[in-house]
């Protein structure tokens, strides 16, 4: 699998997604979404994979959300992959969250904007000191209707989301880490180092246990659509039972299945 904005590695059991444009601070073209989608629908039906890293290139920036200099009336120009907003943009973020994998946002700088929505909806925030976080949407025209607010009022409280939205200020690792936006902040070159280290912690964990757990975090939050994850989740476990197997069993030899031998287990 080839990419022209993105880095995509999969090295022991965990997949990391890279993006790939630290000339421009890492912000998003319609490609790079696509990409990322891209990457993160392998990384959910790889069964080698146990955990998900995001990051970006470069020690400047993370992701600082769309590149405002292709962005025009409607939304962001570019090639057959520029999908609408709510295709595109929210469809990373949705794959993000219900990946049935823990994904961890390797935070090497600048999270802006999307940037930082992108490490907001991730399981787990690892950040360098360096880092930089906050929202830029009413500086440039713009919002997230969605994650972007909904989770960050679940992260932080609503009175200090709505700070962070409104004002457009940046805040630092600390601050981040004393507010809850993220889960630890490591000196700059011990950043890959506290990243493998939760890894390899995640790795010796049951992985069914960890996609339930996950589901069921978004199981109140997300309506209809985190209560289906929730039950497709459990779903996929049943049809790996003798009782499931019974079913489909009999249906194709014609007969009436025998479930009784299931009751009171």
């Amino acid at each position: 699998m080839e990419f022209e904005e993105i880095i995509y590695e999969k090295n022991g059991g965990i997949s990391t997604i890279t993006i790939n444009r630290p000339d421009k601070y890492n912000s998003c073209t319609p490609v790079t979404i696509y990409e990322l989608s891209q990457a993160l629908t392998d990384a959910w039906v790889d069964t080698g994979v146990g955990v998900v890293v995001l990051t970006g290139s470069g020690d400047k920036a993370f992701c600082t959300g769309g590149d405002q200099s292709i962005r025009e009336k409607g939304g962001y120009s570019g090639t057959v992959a520029a999908l609408p907003l709510e295709v595109g943009w929210q469809q990373v973020s949705l794959l993000i969250r219900t990946i049935p994998k823990p994904v961890i946002a390797r935070v090497n700088g600048f999270a802006i904007g999307g940037g930082n929505v992108f490490q907001l909806v991730c399981d787990l925030s690892i950040a360098s000191d360096t880092a930089q976080f906050g929202q830029a949407g009413p500086r440039v025209g713009s919002f997230d209707p969605g994650y972007g607010t909904g989770d960050l009022a679940r992260a932080v409280g609503m009175k200090k989301a709505k700070e962070i939205w409104y004002m457009c200020r940046r805040y630092t690792a600390k601050e981040a880490l004393e507010m809850g936006l993220v889960n630890a902040v490591v000196p700059a070159d011990k950043l890959d180092e506290e990243v493998a280290l939760w890894c390899r912690e995640l790795l010796q964990k049951s992985p069914t246990a960890l996609k339930m757990l996950k589901y069921s975090f978004h199981g109140e939050t997300d309506g209809v659509m985190g209560i289906s994850n929730l039950g497709t989740g459990g779903l996929s476990m049943f049809y790996e039972t003798e009782e499931s197997l019974e079913g489909k069993t009999a249906f194709m030899e014609k007969r009436m299945p025998d479930f009784t031998r299931f009751r009171g287990k």
